[in-house]
């Protein structure tokens, strides 16, 4: 088992992140513990990723993950960009990195995640023992000379306390770059209480072929004081014409 306070560097992982608006805010905003607060628009976002062969870490191997969260109020990353997640589901197909998770509070699960990418289509999905769990369709272009690059910051819960940690990036996104449709495939499993509002409206998001993160080396504990509000950040909503289409959101 690796050390859960050592950090850990991911290189070049195809990512696949954006947020959305629920079906069900008040259920989304029950997941959120005491000491956090949902964004009043109760945003969720979900992050899937593929490291294709262990070269790219500095210690898990190759595995994919697939994480969800509740965006929260008041936590931003460091850079002010970004707001704070509070993670609801962390779907890993790897032992080593669902231990090294565990230890550091991550509500982990077996399981699988593939991207495909064939022309401008994109698909994506998440599977639990083989059974689809969520699957998003995107329309997707090149990757050119622009960088993103920043701060996320994530809030997990380990032995009655809240810890947070800041994860710096660097991804190349793909342009244009426009989400199409997104199921939740298994009404009775807990993830379906995050599923997407129809029609579909989005936050952010971005699609990278290459995208780096590092785990940071330590857990900061976070004290439950209540912090003044601010205003929610702008989001749009999937075009007309993708609305008329009768594409799936997962209502």
């Amino acid at each position: 088992m690796l050390d859960p306070a050592a950090p850990q560097l991911v290189v070049n992982s195809r990512t696949l992140y954006f947020s959305w608006l629920p079906a069900d805010p008040d259920a989304v905003a029950a997941l959120v513990p005491t000491g956090l607060r949902p964004r009043p628009d109760r945003q969720v976002f979900l992050n899937q990723y593929i490291v294709e062969d262990e070269t790219q870490t500095s210690g898990f191997g190759a595995y994919t993950l697939t994480y969800l969260g509740v965006s929260l109020l008041g936590v931003d990353a460091p850079d002010g960009l970004s707001p704070g997640g509070w993670w609801t589901h962390y779907v890993a197909s790897s032992r080593l990195v669902r231990e090294y998770a565990a230890a550091r509070g991550a509500p982990v699960l077996a399981g699988r995640t593939r991207i495909e990418v064939s022309g401008e289509e994109l698909l994506s999905e998440t599977t639990i023992d083989r059974t689809p769990l969520i699957r998003a369709r995107c329309r997707v272009g090149e990757t050119g000379h622009a960088i993103s690059s920043g701060h996320h910051r994530y809030f997990t819960r380990r032995d009655g306390q809240l810890l947070s940690s800041v994860y710096p990036f660097i991804a190349e996104p793909v342009a244009p770059f426009e989400i199409e449709s997104v199921e939740f495939l298994q009404p009775g499993h807990p993830t379906y209480a995050l599923r997407p509002d129809n029609p579909l409206t989005i936050g952010f998001g971005y699609y990278s072929p290459r995208s780096s993160f590092a785990y940071p080396g330590g857990l900061s504990v976070h004290p439950t004081v209540a912090t003044a509000p601010e205003p929610a950040r702008a989001i749009h909503q999937v075009p007309a014409s993708l609305a008329r289409s009768g594409l799936p959101s997962g209502s």
